[in-house]
């Protein structure tokens, strides 16, 4: 608890973390019960110092309720959009309490209280408006946060060489893997010529018997400061119409490849006291996922194995994360076996990933497939979550393979 604690509070002034937590009191208690226990003749809101009542206070109330949570989320994870939104919001305030009590006594006496309540408040808004630069999210060197060397699986296309082409831009030499050596080949000379940087390739079936100790055998004279484990594969289709060898495959590639590889190189990050392991998850591991019943399963496997190795090694100073995508524009849909549909670009997948990184356990790429994951496991029951991913899946599928 007092880890969870010093995660939760660091990294912000004191009277930044009262602010964020009175937010986080009224987004999860105070408003829901505002709104939907306490009774409509007693209810009051008040906006800009104007008092609002009955049922116009209720609905006067939903856009608070709205707002608390985005501060609390904003000043959690020190969203850049805060550097407008907290000054804005405490300088409303300070407007509401300079005004409202004018409109109740009128004369000096209104004055004279207005001034005391907003003052405060006004003394706030400066303060978030000097601190707005603490939300303004600077990655810093990855070299120097983690070292020299990354090593990247599946890095022959999409999300995998994107992370490469990252890697390689902060001046990180690269270790290439995944089956297809020729890709691989030309997307180390690409990244000699543009940036400079070492490439090492190794071609290997990470999903065959001992193709992960053998990259780690390949790696064993370098420090590797950064592992992604990025290779995977899908498999579309009804559980029963599918072919056992490839899922066979994409278990020990999704899976047991991440475990092996991880915990080869693991242990001299943690001698070090600095390094990095990033899992190429998704948001089909947040739920059943029909017609992907086996990959969203295997994705749930490095969602939780990520995130524990995130909470076990964060104080040896090794940083973790699991990187979520939704639907993204590569090579997967064709492998996968799945209709062709519109996707995210990869590039903009590795930035939210490595915008991330030591911040938080996990990333979800993409607010709109934020919202869809939380809204699936949060407020829908379980058959319905399955039901409609059913539906939706569906018309990604081969009818064939239905």
């Amino acid at each position: 608890m007092s880890d969870w604690l010093h995660d939760l509070f660091s990294g912000r002034p004191w009277w930044m973390n009262i602010v964020m937590v009175f937010c986080a009191f009224m987004a999860f208690i105070y408003m829901p019960w505002d709104i939907f226990w306490k009774p409509v003749e007693a209810d009051q809101e008040v906006w800009l110092g104007v008092m609002f009542t009955g049922w116009a206070a209720k609905f006067a109330a939903l856009p608070h309720w709205y707002l608390y949570a985005a501060l609390a989320y904003g000043f959690r994870r020190r969203r850049s959009w805060m550097r407008i939104l907290a000054p804005l919001y405490a300088a409303q305030v300070a407007i509401g309490m300079l005004l409202w009590p004018n409109f109740q006594y009128g004369s000096w006496t209104g004055f004279f209280f207005g001034l005391v309540a907003g003052i405060p408040f006004a003394l706030l808004t400066l303060a978030f408006w000097n601190a707005r630069d603490h939300f303004v999210h600077r990655r810093g060197s990855l070299r120097e946060r983690y070292g020299d060397w990354a090593l990247i699986t599946g890095a022959s296309a999409g999300i995998g060489l994107e992370f490469a082409r990252a890697l390689a831009r902060d001046g990180i030499h690269c270790v290439l893997v995944a089956r297809r050596g020729e890709k691989l080949e030309a997307l180390a000379a690409e990244l000699r010529e543009k940036f400079q940087v070492e490439v090492r390739v190794e071609a290997e079936d990470l999903a065959s018997p001992g193709g992960p100790d053998r990259v780690a055998d390949a790696v064993a004279d370098i420090e590797v400061g950064i592992l992604v484990n990025n290779a995977g594969i899908g498999y579309a289709g009804r559980f029963d119409k599918q072919d056992v060898t490839r899922l066979t495959d994409m278990v020990n590639l999704n899976c047991l490849a991440p475990v092996l590889l991880t915990s080869r190189l693991l242990p001299g990050m943690r001698d070090r006291h600095r390094g990095a392991v990033i899992m190429t998850g998704s948001v089909a591991g947040r739920q059943p996922l029909p017609l992907h019943g086996v990959y969203s399963a295997t994705k749930a496997f490095d969602l939780h194995l990520g995130e524990a190795i995130w909470a076990e090694m964060r104080s040896e100073g090794v940083d973790a994360l699991v990187l979520e995508p939704g639907p993204t524009l590569t090579e997967f849909q064709e492998v996968a076996g799945e209709l062709q549909h519109s996707g995210a670009s990869a590039s903009s997948v590795v930035d939210a990933a490595l915008d991330a990184l030591g911040l938080q356990p996990s990333v979800v790429a993409g607010w709109w497939n934020w919202v869809r994951a939380n809204a699936a496991s949060r407020f829908a029951s379980r058959p319905l979550v399955a039901y409609a991913a059913r539906f939706i899946m569906a018309m990604q599928t081969p009818k064939e393979m239905r």
